[in-house]
């Protein structure tokens, strides 16, 4: 049996590499708009960051989302992602 290859992300926190699956996905979407993708399905440019916080803190203050995407992120978007993390963390 062929063992299926784990695609690997990189979190922009810690910079460290995990399983896709294991990661949370900021997206941008084709219109421009900021979320966050839990099933990795969402169409558009992709980020990733562990759910850890600090690794959220860490991206943030080195505008590592930013970056990653080529967009301003909003302070409310911020926001919106530490929540959904707390929030995501307690739904699996």
């Amino acid at each position: 049996m062929v063992q299926k290859k784990v695609p690997m992300r990189q979190c922009l926190g810690c910079r460290e590499m995990f399983p896709k699956r294991e990661l949370i996905r900021v997206v941008r979407s084709p219109e421009g708009a900021l979320s966050l993708d839990f099933r990795g399905k969402a169409p558009g440019r992709g980020a990733y960051l562990c759910s850890r916080p600090e690794c959220l803190k860490k991206a943030r203050k080195s505008r590592a989302i930013e970056r990653a995407l080529s967009v301003e992120v909003p302070e409310d978007v911020y926001s919106a992602l530490e929540k959904q993390m707390e929030e995501g963390a307690h739904d699996e």
